[in-house]
């Protein structure tokens, strides 16, 4: 395993002291006990961290609600899904037969908690300096380039503030179906505006995501109206 890493190792700028902790790090929970979660948890504290600092510092001018809608935007799962694709972290993953069969090494919520893992990892084998430079550096172009303040409302509730500007009912969400297995679930939420007679489904990793998703595709349906 540890040859094949030698291009991560490139990509992250970060030589480990202790290999073991970037193997355990790409261990998805899959193959056994000795996985990277406690690693994911320490990784997401540091990134979250490091993140809100770094937006702290660059953003005086923004209140305590926008930073930290601005930090959720740096730092969801889609965004650190795509942080993970360059550094092509799906093909070091190491899982368990079946998973990779069902093509876990290419699913977002694995790349993305790994990715968390490997920043715990640097954090032990290095140190808080080592962890937080890391971070910048993967995440620079996000943080030159942040969205625009007005898109950081998410679905919900930019839907909520339309509906209550037309003087409409809230919608109304209702969780259809949950699938898959317990460490890969699948939720399907409906949306509803009745007052309209619109609605539209969503799927996530979880219940809020998907919540996020069905909201989306009923404000697409108001706006194309």
């Amino acid at each position: 395993m540890s040859d094949s890493l030698a291009p991560l190792i490139q990509s992250l700028d970060y030589r480990f002291q202790d290999r073991h902790w970037l193997e355990l790090a790409l261990t998805h929970r899959s193959v056994g006990s000795r996985n990277n979660e406690r690693l994911e948890f320490l990784g997401d504290a540091l990134l979250n961290a490091v993140i809100a600092s770094e937006l702290f510092l660059r953003h005086a001018d923004l209140d305590e609600g926008t930073l930290s809608r601005l930090r959720a935007d740096l730092v969801n799962q889609i965004a650190l899904a795509e942080v993970a694709a360059g550094l092509d972290l799906g093909a070091c993953l190491q899982l368990a037969p079946g998973e990779t069969k069902s093509g876990g090494q290419q699913r977002a919520s694995i790349q993305a908690d790994a990715l968390e893992a490997i920043l715990g990892a640097i954090f032990m084998d290095g140190g808080w300096e080592s962890a937080r430079r890391v971070i910048l550096r993967l995440f620079a172009a996000r943080l030159a380039h942040p969205p625009a303040l007005h898109m950081l409302k998410d679905s919900k509730t930019q839907l909520q503030e339309l509906l209550q500007a037309r003087s409409l009912p809230l919608p109304i969400y209702q969780l259809e179906t949950v699938s898959g297995a317990d460490h890969a679930q699948k939720f399907s939420v409906s949306c509803r505006v009745e007052s309209l007679a619109m609605s539209a489904s969503g799927s996530a990793g979880s219940r809020r995501a998907a919540e996020q998703e069905a909201a989306r595709r009923v404000l697409e349906l108001l706006q194309g109206a």
